[in-house]
């Protein structure tokens, strides 16, 4: 259960909160999976990192708030790409929202 790093909501549902996007990334053998949640009380985005890790345990890291027109910035670049659920991807989408980080 995701809930809003703002007001704790439980972001999981309909209301048009829950998950909108989401992108996966190949980080030094390692897939990090970053998924964006709306909260509709606050206007704001809470972010799940995912981190599936080669040699290890998996890790979940909870991000926010994130404002809202950063976060409208994040989803519409995830939306750039056709396949965010790619870790091997390396379209202009996926390079701009990594940076230098992609394998």
């Amino acid at each position: 259960m995701i809930r809003c790093t703002k007001c704790g909501k439980d972001l999981g549902g309909g209301d048009r909160s829950g998950q909108l996007a989401n992108i996966s990334g190949s980080i030094m053998g390692d897939e990090c999976t970053e998924s964006y949640f709306f909260c509709q009380n606050c206007s704001v985005y809470t972010v799940e990192v995912f981190w599936d890790v080669f040699t290890g345990e998996e890790e979940v890291h909870i991000r926010g708030p994130l404002s809202k027109e950063n976060g409208d910035e994040k989803i519409r670049l995830i939306g750039e790409c056709s396949t965010p659920w790619d870790k091997k991807c390396r379209c202009p989408a996926h390079r701009a929202y990594f940076g230098d980080s992609l394998d």
